[in-house]
């Protein structure tokens, strides 16, 4: 197997797991669109897409192609979890070449602020 892509030696980036099956370019473009649609997500409450916060915490994309995506939320009781869930599951779902997304909410380990990308600190004021 080739070396990962810098993209992925940023410290809070997602863990990536690619079926043996997929060719390391197609890897490479599944990452980038797959990164470009978590992108597209939005807590209503927090000016920032749900990667750049850090939220996305692995994605598995099997043989079949069906995405799994492991996420949390900043906040157990996000009154609008369902809603962020399904979008995610349509944004990537929608990615070329995906039979679709399944997410996996999880809170352990739980969120903190030190998952944010400096992107995201800058946007939400926090330097």
């Amino acid at each position: 197997m080739s070396a990962a892509p810098e993209t992925l030696e940023v410290p809070n980036a997602p863990s990536w797991s690619f079926d043996a099956a997929i060719a390391e370019d197609e890897r490479t473009r599944l990452q980038d669109e797959i990164v470009a649609a978590c992108k597209t997500v939005y807590d209503p409450e927090i000016p920032c897409d749900i990667y750049e916060l850090g939220l996305i915490y692995k994605v598995d994309v099997p043989e079949n192609r069906l995405i799994a995506v492991q996420m949390t939320l900043t906040a157990p009781g996000c009154p609008v979890a369902g809603d962020i869930v399904a979008s995610v599951e349509e944004a990537v779902g929608a990615v070329g070449g995906a039979m679709g997304a399944e997410v996996d909410l999880v809170f352990d380990p739980p969120w903190d602020q030190g998952r944010m990308s400096d992107e995201a600190r800058i946007s939400l004021d926090m330097f």
